[in-house]
């Protein structure tokens, strides 16, 4: 099975092929795209814009071409996959990675907390929690983690990952059930946070739902 991931940060690549080693997908090919220029372009704009979706769509569309699956990982590109076009127009499943972790997230009920780092993530975040937790009685709060961007811009990848941390030790004093984070790059945060269980991060969950559709396709063919 092959699956190609669109990256906005060279990063989390690493994170990615961890995650896939640590579920055991021995037989998985991960083939990674980055392209930074496209967030990049979406920050100087304040968000993402109908020029930078069209153009996230078309990379999309051409990443299709041998893969069994295409998985977008950038909460504040993912609404370009939210209209269809994308989905009519693909031979294979294209999942936004953000949107398996929040089905995941909100399952169970309870005050979801998903952290941020990003200002231009914050809109379709909030959108894409709220909207997943219209079926179930989970509560969501969407929370930017001030500061931690630039840290990760400077190349403070530590400084980065203990804010992170000590924003979801407050997330879980402050009484929440389950903290999500909204982006690949704060994964490595979990292992530092000691206040509550695991945040859920996206690599996993996301790969686990690039797999299934992959394979549900695969049986439709």
């Amino acid at each position: 099975m092959r699956i190609v991931c669109l990256h906005t940060a060279n990063s989390n690549i690493a994170i990615f092929d961890a995650a896939a080693r640590a579920a055991g997908y021995e037989s998985l090919e991960l083939v990674h795209v980055v392209r930074a220029d496209l967030l990049a372009a979406a920050e100087r704009a304040g968000g993402l814009t109908g020029e930078i979706a069209a153009q996230t769509r078309e990379v999309l569309l051409t990443l299709t071409n041998n893969a069994d699956a295409v998985l977008l990982n950038c909460s504040t590109l993912g609404p370009s996959v939210d209209d269809g076009l994308v989905a009519q127009a693909a031979p294979v499943p294209v999942l936004r990675a953000d949107a398996a972790l929040a089905q995941c997230a909100v399952e169970s009920g309870g005050k979801v907390v998903v952290l941020c780092t990003v200002s231009t993530t914050l809109d379709p975040t909030t959108h894409l929690f709220a909207q997943a937790a219209t079926l179930t009685t989970a509560s969501v709060e969407v929370q930017l983690i001030s500061g931690a961007w630039e840290c990760f811009k400077a190349g403070d990848t530590a400084g980065y990952l203990s804010t992170i941390a000590a924003a979801t030790d407050t997330a879980y004093e402050n009484g929440a059930d389950v903290v999500a984070f909204a982006q690949t790059s704060m994964a490595g945060a979990a292992l530092l946070v000691t206040h509550g269980k695991k945040p859920l991060t996206t690599p996993a969950i996301a790969l686990a739902a690039a797999v299934h559709a992959a394979t549900l396709a695969a049986r439709i063919k």
